[in-house]
């Protein structure tokens, strides 16, 4: 991974916790059933923490992106926790970024939707991600993507057949 990737991630975790309330924490926390932690940032410091990373970091790649979103999604260090915010902040970047997504991602917002813990991740991941790549894929791309949500909606895990569902018939 690069030092941009990095930096990129660094710069969106500490602004993050700086944008963060423990009350709003405390709720988040809670209402995630503490599968994950929370800085207590709101979602348009999200969405602004991620708009800024993408001014400041403006040569990200795909390969960076996805790299970015999957340290976003990660734990923070270890022995902690995922963080709603941080990975809110991955859903923001994919959402921002789709047009740069290949079918090959598919795998990887397939282990987002596992790990999410949550519809309020899941459902932007799916509506805004999932299904815009989808409209925007064809020939052996598609082809290949069509075989992924196929098997997704015969997966044991309601959220990916949820996933499945949801994107069936994308055109």
């Amino acid at each position: 991974m690069n030092q941009t990737v990095l930096d990129a991630a660094d710069f969106i975790d500490a602004t993050l916790q700086n944008e963060g309330a423990w009350y709003r924490a405390d709720e988040v926390e809670s209402r995630m059933g503490g599968a994950l932690g929370s800085y207590g940032a709101s979602v348009g410091a999200v969405r602004g923490t991620v708009r800024d990373a993408g001014r400041k970091f403006k040569d990200l790649g795909h390969d960076d992106v996805v790299a970015l979103a999957s340290l976003l999604w990660g734990q923070p260090g270890p022995g902690r926790k995922p963080v709603y915010e941080r990975r809110l902040a991955a859903v923001v970047l994919l959402q921002s970024r789709v047009a740069m997504l290949r079918h090959t991602d598919l795998t990887r917002l397939e282990g987002f939707i596992r790990s999410a813990h949550s519809g309020e991740l899941v459902i932007p991941l799916i509506n805004d991600v999932v299904v815009p790549l989808l409209k925007v894929l064809d020939g052996p791309g598609r082809q290949r993507a069509d075989v992924v949500i196929t098997r997704w909606s015969q997966d044991p895990d309601g959220w990916i057949r949820h996933a499945a569902s949801l994107t069936a018939g994308v055109a």
